[in-house]
């Protein structure tokens, strides 16, 4: 007996991978009620605010015993021992150096992010690589490397509620928002911002907003916030405000958005140019992140601003009064922390960064507006519409910065604003660089995934698993006589044409064979398409590109570009079913009764 699946292509784990064993009873429960996936959700969020919490702790006690402060993290720090600034943060370039060499030692692990997994792989996340990746993060912050712990906290939290999902057998839909309630917990608890949390799970894990996905990745963030609340009540994160914006306000947010794009255009290239000059330098990968950490701590010396995710930093900048050249250099300084902690080696995230950036850069420019034109709202309502509109260039998720501004300064005015220049700042982005930063990443891995959109299915509807084998083929030197004797009209529309070793030459149309042709004429003046044919690896879009390139309605498929022999052919108009057929069995296998 076949037992049919009807769970939209669901995979069964391979024997020996899963040491545990859910009764199958509970998991048909799971996939059959979404109010058990809810359920489910809710204990994924609580994973989260507890992971979330116990890597703020323990770098919490790296800084404390690292760089001998008094406050939660060193970027706050009045001042930090000279030595240890200079030192400390190449110290753990080395030890990151030797975690990486270790691992390349043994079978490459591979790291998947919560936005590659859901784009290609159905939700599905190592959980091997993810601690490695956790690992390496909490070194590079908790050795004052100028980056942010969110990359680690969405990796851990994302990768347990995709390990979760596997265990119960959820569909693939399903999966892939658990992923996104994993994430949408750990933000949220970063942060003590629940709707930030959930929207950064909209727009950039699950990359899209419905009914069905709404209940668990709120109830997530909700539990992770109440999981950190209870665990380390002191991380919450709020700025006060009361007060309303103008219709003539607005022109210094559209600005400030302008600004703020600019700015994140030129620090994400700077990541990419630090990066080239590393590689260029030939230098070992793992002495890279030391020789980083040297150059950060050389900055720290100048400010310890520029040390690890700039989250105190962020706090003091809020009710400091800096003067123009102070923000110029936090600014100038922090970026360029930034650029060579990544460029080196260390792994985190540009998101905190790119808060304080942004906020530093909101009081610069409300300097120089209230010099010019004068400044009728307090610089603190610019600092927060400059961190929320870089934080928007840098990440691409516009809405989930205009909840964060609700929910840390409670005023809907404010919100407003900050969702203008929020639209603003990714319509500027998407124009002039066209990519966020997890995206630019992925863009020069050579990987073309533009959002956590799932098309890993796209991938797996390869040219080989469509093509028509029974293929026809005839001799290029195959006269006319003889090509319209064994193809007569109405027996078949195309035939392949290949030379003496069997290589690919071309298609002939039958029906152009039983025209007005010159006797002499043969297979080889005949043939279309010489130059393009289709390769059994290619997907069905970039199959639909081609044909649409050559205006041909069927190409030959070939074994590679050196050997050129045909194994198949596919047709356009087959291409183009099997792709809908696709589309709407992914579409609907989020329903059980479809």
């Amino acid at each position: 007996m076949v037992s049919l699946d009807r769970s939209g292509g669901r995979e069964k784990p391979p024997p020996g991978k899963n040491p545990f064993r859910i009764p199958h009873r509970l998991r048909a429960i799971v996939r059959a009620d979404e109010t058990w996936l809810v359920v489910v959700a809710g204990f994924v969020g609580i994973i989260a605010g507890c992971f979330v919490a116990l890597m703020v702790a323990a770098v919490q006690w790296l800084h404390h015993v690292l760089f001998a402060i008094e406050g939660h993290e060193v970027s706050g720090a009045a001042f930090i021992d000279p030595w240890r600034a200079a030192f400390v943060p190449a110290a753990g370039g080395t030890i990151l150096g030797v975690i990486g060499w270790l691992s390349t030692r043994r079978s490459r692990t591979p790291i998947i992010d919560p936005v590659e997994a859901n784009a290609l792989h159905g939700g599905r996340i190592p959980m091997k690589g993810s601690l490695l990746l956790v690992l390496q993060t909490m070194v590079s912050n908790g050795f004052g490397a100028s980056i942010g712990m969110e990359a680690g906290y969405t990796q851990i939290a994302s990768a347990f509620a995709s390990r979760l999902g596997q265990i119960f057998h959820v569909r693939r839909s399903d999966l892939r928002t658990l992923v996104g309630c994993g994430a949408a917990g750990a933000i949220a608890a970063a942060f003590d911002a629940p709707l930030t949390g959930a929207f950064y799970a909209f727009e950039l894990i699950i990359a899209t907003y419905s009914i069905a996905s709404l209940a668990p990745v709120v109830v997530a963030s909700i539990a992770a916030v109440g999981t950190m609340r209870l665990l380390l009540p002191q991380q919450s994160f709020q700025v006060g405000f009361a007060g309303t914006l103008t219709a003539s306000d607005y022109s210094l947010v559209f600005v400030m958005a302008l600004v703020s794009a600019l700015v994140a255009i030129v620090m994400m290239r700077t990541v990419t140019l630090v990066e080239l000059i590393f590689s260029k330098s030939h230098l070992p990968i793992w002495i890279r992140p030391t020789i980083g950490g040297l150059c950060v701590g050389g900055l720290a010396l100048i400010t310890p601003t520029v040390l690890s995710s700039g989250h105190s930093a962020l706090h003091v900048g809020f009710g400091a009064y800096y003067t123009a050249p102070v923000l110029v250099m936090l600014i100038g300084l922090k970026a360029l922390a930034s650029a060579i902690s990544i460029g080196s080696g260390f792994r985190g995230g540009l998101f905190f960064a790119s808060l304080f950036l942004g906020a530093m850069l909101g009081k610069l420019v409300a300097l120089g507006w209230m010099l010019v034109f004068g400044l009728k709202i307090p610089a603190l309502v610019v600092a927060i519409v400059g961190m929320c509109a870089m934080a928007t260039a840098v990440l691409g998720a516009p809405l989930t910065m205009a909840f964060l501004a609700l929910e840390t300064t409670g005023s809907l005015p404010l919100t407003i604003a900050v969702l203008a220049a929020a639209v603003v700042s990714s319509i500027t982005v998407r124009r002039l660089f066209g990519y966020s930063f997890a995206t630019w990443r992925f863009h020069l891995r050579g990987e073309a995934i533009r959002s956590a959109a799932d098309v890993g299915w796209i991938r797996d509807l390869s040219v080989g698993r469509m093509m028509r084998k029974d293929v026809r083929t005839v001799l290029q030197e195959t006269t006319l006589s003889k090509l319209r004797r064994e193809l007569p009209l109405g027996a078949a529309q195309r035939v392949t044409v290949t030379d003496s070793e069997g290589r690919y030459v071309g298609i002939i149309l039958v029906p152009e064979i039983h025209r007005e042709l010159p006797e002499e004429t043969t297979a080889t003046d005949l043939v279309r398409f010489a130059d393009t044919a289709l390769l059994p690896g290619m997907n069905a879009r970039d199959a639909m590109k081609a044909f649409s390139n050559a205006e041909a309605d069927a190409l030959a498929v070939i074994d590679n570009t050196e050997e050129r022999k045909v194994i198949g052919l596919l047709t356009e108009q087959h291409a183009l079913r099997r792709y809908n057929e696709e589309l709407d069995r992914r579409q609907n296998e989020g329903n059980p009764y479809t």
